[in-house]
């Protein structure tokens, strides 16, 4: 054999051993529960993308349940993944497992929901969170017309979303810089007088949880006045809420349904947005934000350092995490179409368009 034909054949032999053993590397997802589409997209999206590169991805889905993710991840630890991708259900509830994942070499990549109280933590890739809240609670400034100088009062209420998840905070207090002046001043009312993060909260996103809340109020505060507004940080709630407004008359005419926000643009909501009943959601392309978290892994896994774009916001209690935040979009019945089909995030058929 010639010197070029041997060279060629080497070059190919490494590039085969290369590809082997990329493929034997396997990602650990593990993902909060599949009963809210947009987990479910983000982990498909995910393991689609770690695949197409070669990897092996091992995803579990651990349906709300906080033992249940603990020992998943334990699972992946044992089975030899070499990263983990983790969406955390509670971020303080993982400390124990990662130090096992830590002392067996095992790299860790916070997915949209930052884990706390944890050294062992080497990425943070999400969506600029506070900036979320920004836009729910502009977007009710502006659709009362508060900016524009209304001085009202009108009548707000404010929800929240689970207290173990660290994103919550981030989106109530974003709504709050926009909404806490006139809440202060008394353009804003909240009859029910529940405004700290605390009592809105509602645990696991619960949309079941916000509608009987949502009963609550209505019946205690509401019964001789009208709601003009609530802050709904995520579209599960969103429904449960505007469940409740419709109960007690909402929707009509005479009484037409209030502001209500949302977010990830899950497809009941769009569907509500465009029916004229939601308003308003939050836009996260988890597309991008996969693509990022599968760019962390390729990075962690060839010991050069990720791209990030943020050094200082996320303290998880013992360090700050570097991240890389996306950048979440307002959608409301104006923008459907380019925000969500245009660009291929959904069909016009998904959206009965």
């Amino acid at each position: 054999m010639n010197r070029i034909g041997k060279l060629i054949l080497g070059a190919s032999a490494t590039l085969l051993l290369g590809t082997s053993l990329l493929a034997q590397k396997t990602v650990g997802i593990a993902m909060p529960t599949q009963s809210s589409a947009r987990w479910i997209k983000d982990g498909g999206t995910m393991k689609t993308i770690l695949e197409s590169r070669g990897y092996k991805a091992d995803l579990q889905f651990a349906e709300d349940d906080i033992q249940a993710q603990v020992a998943q991840v334990e699972n992946m630890i044992t089975k030899g993944d070499k990263v983990l991708v983790i969406a955390a259900i509670d971020g303080a509830a993982l400390f124990n497992v990662l130090e096992k994942a830590h002392a067996a070499g095992v790299q860790i990549i916070s997915y949209d929901r930052l884990i706390v109280n944890s050294p062992w933590v080497s990425y943070y890739a999400t969506f600029d969170n506070f900036k979320v809240g920004v836009l729910q609670g502009g977007y009710i400034v502006k659709a009362l017309g508060l900016d524009k100088g209304k001085k009202g009062p009108f009548n707000i209420e404010l929800f929240a979303g689970s207290p173990d998840d660290t994103n919550a905070g981030y989106f109530f207090n974003g709504a709050m810089s926009q909404l806490g002046p006139y809440i202060k001043s008394g353009v804003l009312k909240v009859r029910s007088g529940q405004t700290d993060f605390a009592k809105v909260a509602t645990l696991r996103w619960d949309g079941a949880v916000a509608q009987k809340r949502m009963d609550d109020i209505l019946t205690s505060k509401y019964t001789d006045a009208r709601v003009d507004a609530v802050l709904s940080p995520y579209d599960g709630l969103s429904i449960g809420i505007l469940s409740s407004l419709k109960s007690v008359g909402y929707g009509t005419a005479k009484k037409p349904l209030p502001v209500v926000t949302g977010q990830d643009a899950e497809i009941p909501s769009v569907k509500s947005i465009l029916a004229k009943e939601q308003t308003q959601t939050v836009f996260k392309d988890t597309r991008t934000l996969a693509k990022r978290a599968a760019d962390m892994v390729d990075a962690v896994l060839s010991g050069k350092p990720a791209e990030i774009n943020d050094t200082k916001t996320y303290n998880n209690g013992v360090k700050i995490i570097p991240s890389y935040l996306c950048n979440p979009v307002n959608v409301d019945i104006t923008n459907i179409k380019p925000a969500l089909i245009d660009t291929g995030y959904y069909t016009a058929a998904q959206l009965g368009m």
